[in-house]
């Protein structure tokens, strides 16, 4: 633990110097807390302490809720732990925001607090059954909600689901349905539904080229998409369909239920889907975001690739107090099954991929085989488009309450550009928040108070926080190392390559961020660690998405100065530096004839695989190594 107290240690005495103030009391409470607590203070206790003071910007006040796991100064609300950064923003008679808060003391406070917020390592046994417990009872909660809805509030969500997503369900309904009815001398290039496997786990345990001899196929998927259409190269293998083990709802496989790691608070829950659902679940989600994306107004109002819309629209709300931001808790697990099957309800096609490509029962630890109310948990390719088209139309539904009259295409489009879904982070006009949260929690969902923004000049969206215009987001660490129970940064360039990794993209985030006091002593390790191989190459801005970065495959110190090259290549004439890189090997893979045959065909595009010995190795790689090359540094 050396090692990261003396990181939080450095960077605590940088921003007291930028703030004008001593940390050296709070190191000693970070020192003794840490001692009498251990690494959950750092985890769970301080990252708690940011909420509340999040909280308290938003308020505009203390209250004696807040900060209740620290000592308190006499006569006001605000803790010792702190103090020289808190009294530059709340009044130390009163607990009141300052007028002018300082925003470098803001950023402070939530740097301090949140850095090992994130850090990947398991939690503890006790966490991970309350946390599939929740998963249980999020079930409950489910039907519970589907119960108090009356009948004038569906026929409601179905009226604005319609005006909403009319447009863009006929145009995925459109296109579904000319598949189904095939090709015609009518109907040339009639749009297609391109399925794909992607790298990761699946129920039935298959990796890699595995998943293109699938012999496992549900019944209700067989009814909509055919074995025979999508799982082989054409018909001329139509023999494989006798060793393929057809299932009947009552004896498909069921998701499995797993954690992974988040925080050290709570894990996160996920689903494994089974291969074929994956497969299918896949080609559908493309059809489906495509036709969102082309809209005219869905495309600005619904996201899923460019955060950096939420990110700007965040910061407007944050400047001028226009806008609000809201977070979900679990809301993929919370959105029903009757919730999609009611904004699908006159689009008969859609309804059925959706249904037919849905697993219905997971396996859950400890719990069995559960039936699901909801639609799908993160682990479906379709989760992600699927609740934000429901959250889109519980949006609006609070809208047109607001309103007081029932709402038309033309209020749809004139929101573009103030009300935007990305996943579970919200944004909507402030006048509209009210009603907006009451709508999302009577069709189940749960707002997460602590991460939701509206009353002050603090606002957060899709990683990015803001507080008066002001970019007042932190550098996280990601990952340590856990040896025999010691928690330290990379040590061995042989055993830590994933966290090396991270490491490096911790100090140059450090460096991005204007923290170069404390990059500069990052830097000392990991000049140590590779042995003085630690080149500097060139950082560039690369998209308003990506923000700043490098194109060079070094791991480097990131630099504005530029770098200097240490020779040149012989055919390409680029500059060459010597250093590590990070390298991954695909794991072997072997696939069969007819296999091999479906993966070259179902390739999207003109471009041929990367990989040439793609029918030979795939899949996620299991390890990372650090290997010494030159490479050019930008």
């Amino acid at each position: 633990m050396k090692s990261l107290m003396l990181l939080w240690q450095e960077l605590a005495h940088e921003l007291g110097e930028r703030c004008g103030t001593s940390t050296t009391r709070d190191y000693q409470t970070v020192a003794r807390r840490v001692e009498e607590e251990g690494f959950s203070f750092l985890t769970i206790t301080l990252p708690q302490l940011c909420k509340d003071f999040e909280r308290s910007l938003d308020n505009g006040c203390l209250d004696s809720r807040v900060f209740c796991s620290f000592k308190k100064k006499p006569k006001t609300g605000l803790p010792s732990f702190l103090w020289g950064f808190l009294s530059r923003i709340f009044d130390t008679s009163s607990g009141l925001l300052l007028d002018s808060p300082d925003i470098d003391s803001i950023h402070a406070v939530r740097q301090l607090t949140l850095l090992y917020s994130k850090v990947e390592l398991p939690t503890t046994e006790k966490r991970l059954r309350q946390a599939m417990k929740g998963f249980i009872n999020v079930e409950a909660e489910i039907s519970q909600a589907e119960d108090s809805w009356s009948e004038a509030q569906v026929l409601d969500f179905e009226r604005i689901s319609g005006t909403v997503w009319n447009t863009v369900l006929r145009e995925v309904n459109s296109t579904l349905y000319d598949e189904h009815r095939g090709p015609s001398d009518e109907n040339v290039g009639w749009p297609f539904v391109y399925p794909k496997h992607g790298p990761g786990a699946t129920a039935d345990r298959l990796s890699g080229n595995e998943k293109f001899d699938v012999h496992e196929w549900p019944e209700r998927l067989e009814s909509v998409f055919p074995y025979l259409e999508y799982a082989v190269p054409n018909h001329r293998h139509h023999d494989r369909l006798c060793r393929v083990d057809f299932r009947e709802p009552g004896t498909e496989r069921p998701v499995r239920v797993i954690a992974v790691p988040k925080s050290m608070k709570s894990p996160r829950i996920i689903a494994i889907e089974p291969t074929a659902m994956q497969y299918m679940q896949q080609g559908v989600k493309d059809l489906l975001v495509g036709c969102i994306e082309a809209d005219p107004v869905m495309g600005r109002i619904v996201g899923f690739s460019d955060q950096h819309v939420n990110r700007e629209m965040a910061q407007k709300g944050s400047d001028d107090g226009s806008l609000a931001t809201l977070d979900l808790s679990e809301a993929s697990d919370r959105v029903s099954y009757s919730l999609v099957a009611m904004l699908t309800r006159r689009f008969p096609m859609i309804r059925e991929a959706f249904d037919a490509t849905r697993s219905r029962r997971a396996d859950v630890r400890d719990e069995g085989i559960l039936s699901l109310s909801k639609y799908a948990s993160m682990g479906s390719a379709l989760t992600f488009p699927v609740e934000a088209m429901v959250f889109t139309t519980v949006v609006f539904y609070g809208i047109e309450k607001a309103l007081g009259r029932p709402l038309t295409s033309y209020d749809v489009k004139s929101m573009a550009g103030m009300v935007r879904v990305y996943g579970d982070d919200i944004i909507v006009p402030v006048e509209y928040v009210h009603s907006v949260v009451e709508s999302l929690e009577l069709f189940g969902f749960k707002v997460n108070s602590s991460k939701s923004f509206w009353t002050g000049k603090y606002r957060e969206s899709c990683g990015r926080e803001f507080y008066d215009g002001q970019d007042v987001s932190v550098v996280k660490v990601r990952r340590i190392t856990n040896t025999g129970g010691k928690l330290d940064f990379p040590t061995s360039r042989q055993q830590h390559g994933a966290a090396i990794e991270s490491f490096v993209m911790l100090r140059n985030n450090f460096y991005i961020h204007g923290c170069w006091r404390t990059a500069a002593w990052l830097d000392r390790k990991i000049d140590s660690l590779f042995g003085g191989l630690y080149p500097t190459i060139e950082v560039t801005y690369l998209s308003p998405e990506e923000g700043w970065g490098t194109r060079s495959p070094l791991l480097g110190r990131w630099s504005f100065l530029g770098y200097q090259a240490e020779r040149t290549h012989l055919d390409y004439q680029k500059p060459l530096c010597l250093g590590y890189v990070a390298v991954s090997k695909i794991p072997p893979s072997l696939v069969s004839e007819i296999g091999a045959l479906q993966k070259v065909l179902s390739q999207r595009g003109e471009e041929p695989f990367d990989d040439p010995t793609h029918l030979h190795r795939a899949g996620r790689p299991r390890a990372v190594r650090i290997k010494r090359v030159y490479e050019s540094p930008a």
